[in-house]
């Protein structure tokens, strides 16, 4: 067997964990590992404009698959630019490995050109960050770093010098075989017992529910009408848990809806599903709460527990079904079905009233329209900021769509980005990037990825010449807005320039044809809707100390604007309250 380089045996390594794409900008260090790809038709070298763009796409990706996905940047500021990203996907927990290229071995600790020290940069937003320092090192420094980012589901970064990635690997050394899925895991008898003790002693239950059941619905709706409770989420949660379910009460939080908040705090056990909810504001402080979660470090840091329990959410309930007596007593969910369709019953004007003839055009408008006009399996990718609003509120999540954001970290400029690691997965699939104008701008040179590879990727710019979730943030601080506003240029007219297909939308009577239009074409396309700047509705009473970061400290709801299907939704789970 011929012998291989550093490079070409980490490409080898990547391929055999299931890798298929490489993100990243090319660089003098990286180049060893770009030619080792050239060569190696099982993987592809995808060329991004920003390395920042390459940690996000290798990110969505991740969440998308389940699997291992990659990204790469050149030494110091290279790679540097990779951290934004990559604490997105750390945070996100999705399995991402990244390649930190660096400066030829002999020079490090010198002060040299470019010289940074990545294995400490990345620290804090990877489960493992090491430096390979000899060829000897390869593979299991690789092969460890694979099993850190799958196993433990978040980012692993392995800084390669490029001389060492140049040089002849040794002879075959020992290559175990590689972790590529996470395992099961089961709570003890002991806690199922006592969570079964306390479900049986309640008169009231109620789920909260996040990401971790993902793959647990059925689970779920079965243990809800076992015990008839109220089903709320968190945001991350949408898209695993309110499809198909007549126990939904909405969602809880800043962005928050419904009766999810009062089904909380109105029960006498609340059961977290899976969610590391951050907003302990919106939590009870006079109910007993179990926490269910699959990472034990999220026992029990964002509430006071009576009962921590560590394993998945699907096994947890499974393990529980056959322990729990059926409850009888429809009062408090029946209560909670119908405060919920109440509290949807007053928002859901915010976007009827004229809006087909309000200039600008109401953004709670354009998410509706886009609701329904966009495909059954659309992959939606979502800025921060009002465009997690909307997609909140108005995206109706059924088993098949996706949504992913930056839910977790908050970064902007998310939406674009991870748009182009959707789409690379499966270019049939229809993927929607929904941004804001202040993200969409600050990584615009990423459009040209899309024209450059054809991607079919459609960008739904919300444009409303403003940073609005920040001004709405100065406002509830009792500040004046101050550097919120954008000078926007066309930005259908700049996608039609870089050879993408744009249109700009100005009136509602113009946004449902030129949706379509959009999703019709075959490659990239951008519809600029110039939206209106004023669309929140904030309650008459709110003080400063209500607001800290995104935690409301007296709990309730500060946006109110629109509901989208979510309230035909509302009324079709009343269909099975008993009339009084």
């Amino acid at each position: 067997m011929a012998k291989q380089t550093v490079a070409e045996q980490f490409v080898d390594i990547l391929v055999r964990a299931g890798v298929r794409r490489l993100y990243g900008v090319v660089g003098d260090s990286l180049n060893p590992v770009v030619d080792a790809i050239r060569r190696n038709s099982a993987i592809d070298w995808i060329q991004v404009r920003h390395e920042e763009v390459a940690a996000f796409a290798a990110g969505a990706e991740a969440q998308l698959t389940g699997s291992l996905a990659a990204c790469a940047g050149s030494c110091g500021p290279g790679n540097l630019h990779l951290i934004n990203g990559l604490y997105d996907a750390h945070r996100s927990m999705a399995p991402v490995l990244a390649l930190a290229s660096h400066i030829p071995s002999s020079e490090i600790g010198t002060n040299y050109f470019q010289e940074t020290h990545p294995d400490r940069l990345f620290a804090e937003c990877s489960h493992y960050s090491e430096l390979i320092s000899s060829t000897k090192q390869m593979p299991r420094v690789l092969q460890t770093a694979i099993q850190h980012a799958i196993g433990q589901s978040g980012v692993a970064v392995v800084s390669l010098p490029g001389d060492i990635a140049a040089e002849q690997a040794p002879e075959r050394t020992i290559e175990h075989a590689l972790v590529t899925a996470r395992p099961s895991v089961r709570p003890g008898d002991t806690e199922i017992d006592k969570l079964a003790r306390m479900i049986n002693e309640a008169g009231k239950v109620t789920l909260f529910c996040g990401s971790g059941t993902a793959g647990a619905h059925a689970e779920v709706m079965e243990f809800a009408e076992r015990v008839k409770s109220p089903v709320g989420h968190a945001l991350r949660g949408k898209e695993w848990i309110q499809y198909d379910n007549p126990y939904d009460v909405g969602m809880s939080g800043l962005l928050g809806y419904g009766a999810a908040y009062e089904a909380t705090h109105e029960c006498d056990l609340l059961i977290l599903l899976g969610t590391d909810f951050p907003y302990e504001a919106f939590l009870p402080d006079d109910v007993k709460i179990v926490q269910v979660d699959v990472r034990p470090e999220h026992l029990g840091r964002r509430s006071k527990l009576d009962l921590a329990v560590w394993g998945d959410v699907r096994e947890t309930l499974r393990g529980l079904m056959p322990k729990v007596q059926p409850k009888t007593d429809r009062k408090f969910l029946d209560r909670m079905l119908k405060k919920h369709a109440d509290a949807l019953e007053g928002v859901v004007k915010a976007y009827t009233r004229k809006v087909e003839k309000h200039v600008p055009i109401h953004p709670e408008y354009v998410a509706s329209v886009l609701d329904e006009e966009a495909a059954d399996d659309a992959v939606f990718t979502v800025d921060t900021g009002m465009c997690n609003v909307w997609a909140a509120r108005y995206l109706t999540p059924n088993g098949r769509r996706r949504v992913i954001g930056s839910f977790s970290h908050g970064s902007m400029a998310n939406a674009l980005p991870q748009a182009i690691g959707a789409q690379f997965i499966d270019r049939g699939r229809q993927v929607v990037s929904m941004s804001g104008d202040g993200g969409f701008s600050m990584l615009m040179g990423d459009f040209l990825t899309l024209v450059q590879y054809d991607l079919p990727v459609k960008v739904v710019l919300f444009n409303n010449s403003s940073l609005s979730m920040v001004e709405l943030e100065m406002l509830v601080s009792g500040l004046p807005s101050y550097g919120t506003s954008n000078k926007n240029p066309d930005f259908a007219a700049i996608a039609r320039a870089a050879g993408a297909h744009g249109i700009r939308v100005e009136k509602p009577k113009q946004l449902r044809g030129a949706l379509r239009e959009a999703f019709k074409h075959k490659g990239p396309a951008l519809v600029d809707v110039v939206t209106d700047p004023n669309a929140l509705s904030i309650p008459p009473k709110i003080s400063a100390e209500m607001v800290s970061g995104f935690a409301l400290s007296a709990g309730k709801i500060v946006l109110d604007g629109g509901v989208g299907r979510m309230l035909q939704m509302a009324r079709s789970n009343l269909r099975n309250v008993p009339r009084i």
